[in-house]
C-alpha cells in the first residue's frame, strides 16, 4: 500500500498516467465518431431514370444503405417527402441517385403547372383580365366561370350574351407569369386566367379576341352569376354570338388549310436543310 502511495506521488508517474488517460479518451471519442459516420443509414434512391417534370410515384423509389457521412447537403431521407411531388423542370434524376430538396418540387411550383391539368385534346388559353374583371381576385384556380361577350351588331344595336359556359380556371397569373395566389406576402395583380378549351371553342374565342370592330368586349363571370341586360342592350344566345363572330372572320376550314400549309412549308424547309447538311457532310467526307 505504501508503495502504491509513493508511486502515485511521483510526478513523472502522474504525468504519464494523465497522458495515457487523455489518449484513451481521445481514441474512444474518435472511434465513436468513426462508427457514427460509417454506420449504414437507409435512404430512398431512384429505381429508374426520372425525366424532368415527372410526377414521382412509389414504384420509382427503392432504398439502399449508405454511410451516414455520405448524407450531406439537402439529401432527402424520408420517402414521404418525395412521393407525389415532381422532378424539377431543369433536373434529370439518374437511376440510383439520391433525392435532393433542390431536385424535387411541388406541382404548384412548376413554371407551367396549369398545363398539367389540361383535359384530353384541350389547348391552353390565356385570357386577359385585371383586378376589376376578376371581381377583386375572387376568381381563383379550380373555380368555374362563364365567358360573356358584348358587341355592336351591324344594325348598331348592342347585344350581350354568354359565349362560353362552365370553363374551369386552371391558374391565375400576374403580368410576370407568377401565380397570383401562391404567395400571400406579395401583392400580385391578376393579368391572365389560364384555362383549356377544345380546338373549335379555342379558335372561336381567339377570333372574337382579334376582332377590333363592333366594340367587342369579352369578360369573365363567376359560375352561377347571371348578367342583367340594361334597357339599351339585347340579350342573345351563344349561337347568335358564334354566328356573328364567324360572319366577321375567316371560316375554320380556311384557317385549318392555312395552318396545314404552314406546317407543310416548315416540314419541307426542315427536310431541305437536313438534305443540305447530309450532302455537305458527304462531300467533306469524300474530299
Amino acid at each position: 500500500m505504501l508503495q502504491v502511495k509513493r508511486f502515485l506521488k511521483d510526478k513523472n508517474t502522474v504525468t504519464v498516467l494523465g497522458v495515457v488517460l487523455v489518449a484513451v479518451i481521445l481514441f474512444v471519442g474518435y472511434m465513436i465518431q468513426v462508427n457514427r459516420a460509417t454506420s449504414p443509414v437507409s435512404v430512398p434512391v431512384a429505381s429508374q431514370t426520372i425525366q424532368p417534370r415527372t410526377k414521382i410515384t412509389s414504384d420509382m423509389i427503392e432504398h439502399v444503405d449508405v454511410a451516414s457521412i455520405m448524407l450531406r447537403g439537402d439529401v432527402i431521407r424520408n420517402e414521404g417527402e418525395i412521393v407525389g411531388k415532381y422532378s424539377n423542370y431543369n433536373t434529370l434524376i439518374p437511376e440510383g441517385s439520391m433525392f435532393y430538396s433542390s431536385s424535387v418540387i411541388n406541382e404548384a411550383d412548376l413554371p407551367d403547372a396549369a398545363l398539367l391539368n389540361l383535359g384530353k385534346d384541350e389547348i391552353p388559353y390565356s385570357f386577359p383580365v385585371n383586378l376589376e374583371s376578376t371581381y377583386g381576385n375572387s376568381i381563383m384556380p379550380e373555380s368555374y366561370i362563364d365567358i360573356y361577350m358584348k358587341a355592336e351588331n351591324d344594325q348598331k344595336t348592342i347585344m350581350v350574351g354568354k359565349l362560353l359556359k362552365n370553363v374551369k380556371v386552371l391558374a391565375v397569373k400576374d403580368s410576370s407569369g407568377n401565380s397570383v395566389f401562391e404567395n400571400t406576402e406579395t401583392d400580385r395583380q391578376p393579368a391572365f386566367l389560364i384555362f383549356g378549351l377544345k380546338y373549335d371553342v379555342w379558335l372561336l374565342l381567339k377570333k372574337a379576341s382579334y376582332l377590333t370592330g363592333n366594340s367587342i368586349e369579352l369578360f369573365p363571370v363567376p359560375k352561377g352569376v347571371e348578367i342583367e341586360v340594361s334597357g339599351n342592350e339585347n340579350a342573345v344566345s351563344s349561337e347568335t354570338l358564334s354566328s356573328f363572330i364567324e360572319s366577321k372572320t375567316v371560316p375554320n376550314s380556311e384557317v385549318d388549310a392555312e395552318m396545314e400549309a404552314q406546317e407543310a412549308k416548315e416540314e419541307a424547309e426542315t427536310t431541305t436543310k437536313d438534305n443540305t447538311n447530309t450532302t455537305n457532310s458527304t462531300t467533306k467526307g469524300g474530299q
